[in-house]
């Protein structure tokens, strides 16, 4: 194991920029085995701006899982020029099975079933076999290397580059599941972990499956704020004058939606569209208006009344894992998630996507109710979860936007008392992956300070988010 620690890697400055580095190095495949096969990991380097106040090393990780499409070995742009930037070396790197490291493919697969935000219980089998047949895609292109793309393996590669970097310490960042691989490395190396920032946390509690269903609550108690708002401005969107009023009015658009030509799609559009617009409280005056002119043109009707809908809704993108383009993808997501046990009674899954059908239809949430590729499971993890605990390396911060539709609020509590760091809450937010990447000042001048001067807000402290509510004032009593 010792020469993976001894590397020191060959730094060549990017094409595109002569500020940023690239390096290769090498780490086993098996940890257990550090004899066998190698694979590589891909580094980036911006060193500090004042080298006289450097202080160490700062390596981020982004989520996923996945990398977010190999995006690992770019982080450090994001940080350049920021008040970190003067006092850390910013460290990247593409996790092993993304981007420029060793790759993990799946094969591609077309899904069968049609995208449906309220599918009908006769295309559950259907939907059930588009993930049994997605696993095998995923078995067969990622071989014997796909049982070694996990947290904790991510994390030893961590310390192997803290360690070829001559570091003694790292300062950590990571967003979303990246926080999640930060817990991790804390945990299996306390002593290597310097400062810590977990922004847009999953919960240490909770597995994979429960990671996806808690999103469902996480985006309806969005749209129930934004149908709050809605309601006591009735005079305004002519919505309802309670959020259970403006809800019963969205429903009406559902029913009428789906009674014009391409219904399904058009609701499906809606539904994600009420979802995805509710988390941004910027988007809360333009959703209610949407809402009442697709009220007022689907209620028309006519041949045009679908057309016309379908124009509202032009600027609604689709939630599905992107399965379509070449043939082979990145496998790291469902590798990373069957880290955990899923059922594999179907109708466990079943049932669910039945309730959340009913209870949490916006923003895509049955998608998160369905099967995965995890009730299909061709292999069986080589070791347990990490069971995540401090003991060893100082207190860090916890940022979470208490209306993050992707990783509930709840989650970053639990983070934050498990392993006893500091919580920074962004009030009144649905934000995701706040810190630099969101753009939130109030968030950065904060977090800028605890990284820098070692400064920790209190324990328990608050910021607003980076975009109010509109200013449309509320009815008169």
């Amino acid at each position: 194991m010792n020469e993976f620690y001894a590397q020191r890697p060959q730094w060549s400055p990017a094409p595109h920029d002569d500020q940023l580095e690239y390096a290769t190095i090498e780490v086993p495949r098996d940890y257990t085995d550090p004899g066998g096969e190698w694979i590589s990991l891909a580094l980036s380097r911006r060193r500090a701006t004042d080298p006289q106040r450097r202080r160490g090393i700062l390596l981020g990780v982004n989520g996923g899982p996945g990398g977010d499409w190999g995006l690992g070995r770019a982080l450090p742009d994001k940080f350049a020029g920021t008040p970190p930037h003067e006092v850390y070396d910013l460290i990247g790197f593409d996790p092993r099975g993304t981007g420029a490291s060793t790759p993990l493919h799946a094969e591609v697969t077309v899904p069968r079933a049609p995208f449906d935000s309220r599918p009908p219980d006769s295309a559950f089998e259907t939907l059930a076999e588009d993930m049994r047949l997605r696993e095998e895609a995923c078995a067969r292109a990622g071989g014997d290397l796909r049982p070694h793309i996990s947290t904790r393996n991510t994390a030893r590669d961590m310390d192997v580059v803290r360690a070829v970097l001559g570091e003694p310490k790292l300062t950590f960042v990571g967003y979303a599941y990246g926080a999640y691989v930060g817990a991790v490395y804390g945990s299996m190396f306390p002593e290597h972990l310097d400062r810590t920032v977990l922004d847009s946390c999953v919960s240490p509690d909770w597995t994979w499956r429960e990671q996806f269903l808690w999103q469902g609550d996480a985006v309806q108690r969005n749209v129930d704020q934004w149908a709050a708002w809605t309601a006591e401005r009735h005079g305004h969107f002519g919505l309802g004058t309670s959020a259970a009023q403006v809800l019963a009015t969205v429903e009406e658009v559902v029913t009428r939606l789906e009674g014009l030509t391409h219904g399904v799609q058009l609701r499906t559009l809606f539904d994600g569209a009420v979802g995805n617009r509710a988390g941004d409280r910027g988007q809360w005056t333009d959703l209610g208006i949407l809402v009442a002119r697709l009220h007022e043109t689907a209620a028309a009707g006519g041949d045009g009344a679908g057309d016309a809908c379908r124009g509202l809704l032009a600027q609604q993108g689709t939630w599905r894992p992107s399965d379509s383009e070449g043939d082979l993808r990145c496998g790291v997501l469902e590798a990373i998630t069957l880290e955990h046990a899923w059922p594999a009674d179907l109708e466990v899954y079943f049932q669910d996507m039945r309730d959340f059908r009913k209870r949490f239809p916006y923003g895509y949430g049955v998608l998160r109710a369905q099967p995965w590729v995890g009730a299909f499971r061709t292999f069986e993890a080589p070791e347990p979860p990490t069971v995540l605990t401090r003991d060893g390396y100082p207190a860090g911060l916890v940022v979470q936007a208490d209306g993050d539709p992707m990783d509930h609020y709840a989650g970053g509590v639990a983070m934050a008392e498990r392993l006893g760091h500091h919580l920074l809450t962004v009030e009144d937010s649905g934000e995701h992956e706040v810190y630099v990447l969101g753009g939130n000042p109030h968030v950065d001048t904060l977090v800028h300070r605890y990284l820098v001067d070692g400064v920790l807000p209190p324990s328990r402290a608050s910021c607003p988010g980076r975009t109010p509510r509109p200013h449309i004032p509320a009815d008169a009593a």
